[in-house]
């Protein structure tokens, strides 16, 4: 039994609110279960040093946890004066998930920046974020394009994340903080709507796993993508 009650195959309930701050160019919370995370998209017309005269652009991602978004109050990373590992791989991997799914070329000359503020965390952190700045993602590139500022669609697909791990023995979907905390093994999967793989991140921590357990975890982060892209589906069409 896991600790929320839900099937090993029941996702988190999910939504996402779009538009929820003024001033950015794409923007939605998103939550998973108790997780919430505020996605902002901004368009700057700059680009990094080394794209200059390439005629193509780029996208980023930063991401941070609030203070208090976990059951005690964590120091700010600005207060420390560097960010933590932790902090730089999710932003880099939520960089490289979004990149997967954009034609650069299309964009133009410009940086899309995707800003991730956990503001209340339950586990799967990492995947909310990414899954909720595609949404803001794609509402920044439909401005751009309403404006005329682009002419064709740089996005190629819906791009989403899951967690998955090994509780008690058995193959679990969408883990929450609990489950997180105390699993054999876990896994983030990054799926692109289609049936492709953008990256796999899966790591034995009680005990290690076979082939076997670890296509039970793909196959249910498959199952769990699909509803997250119905999610950013009904979202982006509101």
């Amino acid at each position: 039994m896991r600790p929320s009650g839900r099937a090993p195959d029941e996702m988190r309930a999910i939504t996402i609110e779009t538009g929820y701050t003024k001033h950015a160019e794409g923007s939605c919370l998103i939550s998973f279960g108790e997780t919430r995370v505020l996605c902002t998209a901004s368009v700057e017309e700059r680009i990094p040093p080394w794209l200059r005269g390439k005629g193509e652009g780029w996208v980023t991602g930063e991401y941070s946890m609030l203070p208090r978004a976990t059951h005690t109050r964590g120091q700010r990373e600005a207060a420390k004066g560097k960010q933590s590992g932790r902090t730089q791989e999710i932003q880099r991997l939520i960089g490289r998930s979004l990149r997967a799914v954009v034609d650069h070329k299309k964009l133009g000359e410009r940086q899309i920046t995707l800003d991730c503020d956990v503001i209340q965390a339950d586990g799967g952190t990492r995947t909310a974020s990414i899954s909720g700045a595609w949404v803001a993602l794609r509402l920044a590139v439909d401005g751009l394009m309403k404006s005329g500022a682009i002419t064709q669609d740089p996005i190629t697909a819906k791009v989403a994340a899951i967690s998955c791990g090994v509780y008690q023995g058995t193959p679990v979907l969408d883990l929450d903080y609990p489950e997180d905390s105390n699993a054999d093994a876990d896994a983030n999967f990054v799926l692109i709507e289609g049936g492709k793989i953008a990256e796999a991140q899966a790591t034995a921590e009680g005990a290690p796993y076979d082939e076997e357990a670890f296509l039970r975890l793909l196959r249910l982060a498959q199952m769990g993508c699909a509803q997250i892209f119905k999610a950013q589906d009904e979202a982006t069409r509101k």
